[in-house]
């Protein structure tokens, strides 16, 4: 007698809050600041990446274990070996980092809107603010991840402006590999 197969599920189903974390590290704030650098830098800063993305990756790789074989979250497993009164340090300062990263992100949101249409950065910041809000107050998780999922398409969008846009790829190595540090 053979043994039976698992059911195949489709891969994009499969797809579910990893994609969405990753796709969230494409913020508004975090792609102002890459827009900034890149119109000063140009491509002198693509060496960074060399260094940063091997040590970013190690990070997740890490954290990602450490939730999977404790089944806690990063704060609780510093509680084990770390002061009390640090620990709540720490996720204070993470609480504050948050803070001013969704600012950040909801003032881009207001000032891409108002590049878009001319006027209302404060107000649509405000919206934005209030509908990101109210999604995730009203809205139960298992509904709203099918939109977040979806949404995350979007970035496609980097794969477009590849073809869209005239791109030095000599440049690109050279920068990526050999640092101007002006």
């Amino acid at each position: 007698m053979s043994e039976a197969k698992p059911p195949t599920i489709p891969w994009f189903r499969r797809l579910g809050p990893g994609l969405i974390t990753g796709a969230a590290d494409d913020d508004p704030g975090g792609i102002a600041t890459y827009s900034q650098a890149g119109a000063q830098f140009g491509v002198n800063m693509l060496w960074t990446v060399v260094l940063t993305f091997p040590l970013m990756a190690a990070i997740q790789a890490i954290c990602a274990r450490i939730g999977r074989v404790t089944g806690e979250g990063l704060a609780a497993n510093m509680a084990h070996v770390l002061p009390r009164s640090l620990v709540h340090v720490i996720v204070f300062l993470l609480f504050v980092a948050n803070t001013v990263n969704i600012g950040a992100d909801i003032a881009a949101m207001g000032a891409a809107a108002r590049l878009v249409l001319g006027w209302g950065e404060t107000l649509f910041a405000i919206l934005f603010a209030a509908g990101s809000l109210a999604l995730q107050v009203f809205v139960p998780y298992h509904r709203y991840v099918h939109v977040l999922k979806w949404l995350t398409l979007a970035l496609f969008a980097y794969v477009g402006v590849l073809f869209a846009v005239q791109i030095d790829w000599r440049a690109v190595v050279i920068g990526t590999v050999w640092p101007q540090i002006a």
